[in-house]
């Protein structure tokens, strides 16, 4: 019997993961942070301190703004120097609040001892509130607030937990080393968020390119109750959602609606390490494993990154920009955005940073669309991505939404098989941002 996959679609780029064998190091700790204050889909969190506050590493910053929306805390100590915006990967101006750093102190309660808890004490209430009071949010890149996934909507009820051990990405190596460097706190994090979930079953999935992190953690899984470890076929995007689900339990997500109506709950393994270090550590989420490397860069690594630094440190970190370098990209090649700048701040949401030379970040000419097809037999959604293109082209919104548009997870996989280098993606991310201001403005 062969490796499961997701059925519809999908690729598989070279996977290039030279960082795979490079121990995660923490970066040092820069002079200054600027931490945004939308870190997660939903509404920027308001911030709760002013020029000349002083605070420690851990101390809530800014507070939720909304329903969908998540704590920021602070990943320094030192002085507020303002309240300003910043540059994000986007490119677009944020608020965001400037930390001079003075020293390491952390809040008194954080435990920053090597032991391993696993005896967890919190009742499924006090869990989900921890996870929310701790900031934390989905660490694989969508950065969905934690705990509305462990608050399911009435007449709703979660069956099973699947954690995203993928990392399908081209490249990128934060989740493989966590999996291997933190396997045991991960999978005392997944227990956690069984408990949370209200769940008695737990799959991670991991790739097959990853032996080594899936016989570690199948080994440890055997003194945790109900938490399997399942293999996969290597095939890009089989991180998404609902591609993971398809692949580990076979239930099909309906279009428009998300993973808990097939009773699914999705996590990432980087989440489910942050879930343990709040809930038994007391540690909010103030910084994340990164992955920063290319064929080119001198020492491809892992960072344990304190966010709000700048993504220049990290490249210098890791032995500055190659000579003829044309193009940083924050993430991952196939969903990864380009850099304006270097002075980006990590986020909660920063996986990756991939340095391309000249020759690799050249876009070809686009070419007249040939009607081969490809771009709908790689679609993992079953989209028709040529003609959502074509649509965005025309303005023809309407029809958009009809043809399913917002279904569309932005894998890149229709750009990356195109003969004719359309930017189909480029296209369908417009019209995508148009038919969502079109339905927000309806409802």
């Amino acid at each position: 019997m062969g490796l499961r996959t997701f059925k519809k679609g999908g690729v598989h780029p070279d996977e290039n993961k030279f960082s795979a064998n490079a121990p995660i190091q923490s970066a040092d700790i820069p002079k200054q942070v600027s931490i945004p204050l939308g870190q997660h889909i939903g509404a920027p969190a308001n911030a709760i301190v002013q020029k000349g506050d002083t605070v420690k590493v851990g101390q809530l910053i800014a507070e939720p703004n909304g329903f969908v929306s998540a704590n920021i805390h602070s990943s320094v100590s030192g002085t507020v120097n303002k309240i300003d915006t910043v540059i994000d990967a986007s490119g677009f101006k944020r608020p965001a609040v400037i930390i001079d750093v003075e020293g390491d102190e952390w809040l008194e309660n954080i435990d920053r001892s090597a032991d391993i808890i696993a005896d967890v004490k919190l009742s499924k209430e006090e869990i989900v509130e921890k996870i929310k009071s701790s900031g934390i949010v989905g660490l694989g890149g969508a950065t969905f607030p934690s705990h509305i996934k462990l608050t399911p909507p009435p007449g709703k009820k979660a069956e099973v937990l699947l954690i995203n051990g993928v990392e399908c990405e081209p490249y990128l190596t934060a989740d493989h080393r966590i999996m291997l460097e933190k396997g045991e706190e991960t999978v005392i994090g997944v227990s956690i968020l069984m408990k949370g979930a209200g769940v008695s079953k737990a799959y991670i999935g991991i790739e097959n390119n990853k032996p080594d992190a899936i016989a570690h953690l199948k080994n440890i899984c055997k003194k945790y109750k109900g938490i399997e470890v399942v293999p996969l076929k290597v095939q890009y995007p089989q991180g998404g959602e609902k591609q993971l689900i398809d692949a580990v339990i076979r239930r099909e997500v309906p279009s428009g609606a998300l993973p808990i109506e097939v009773g699914a709950v999705v996590q990432n393994v980087g989440t489910a390490f942050a879930v343990y270090e709040a809930v038994q550590k007391n540690k909010p989420l103030f910084e994340r494993v990164v992955t920063v490397t290319g064929k080119k860069l001198e020492k491809p690594s892992n960072f344990l990154v304190r966010i709000g630094t700048s993504t220049q440190q990290l490249i210098d970190a890791a032995g500055g920009l190659p000579q003829d370098t044309g193009k940083v990209v924050s993430g991952g090649p196939m969903m990864g955005k380009a850099l304006s700048m270097l002075d980006i701040p990590v986020t909660k949401g920063s996986s990756g940073v991939l340095i391309f030379s000249e020759s690799e970040s050249k876009r070809r000419k686009m070419e007249p669309c040939i009607r081969c097809g490809k771009c709908v037999g790689v679609c993992p959604m079953g989209l028709e991505p040529y003609l959502l293109a074509n649509q965005t082209e025309q303005k023809m919104w309407e029809q958009l939404e009809t043809d399913s548009v917002m279904d569309c997870i932005e894998c890149g996989s229709c750009m990356y098989t195109c003969p004719a280098d359309r930017p189909l993606l480029d296209f369908i991310r417009l019209g995508k941002g148009t038919v969502g201001k079109i339905m927000r403005s309806r409802n």
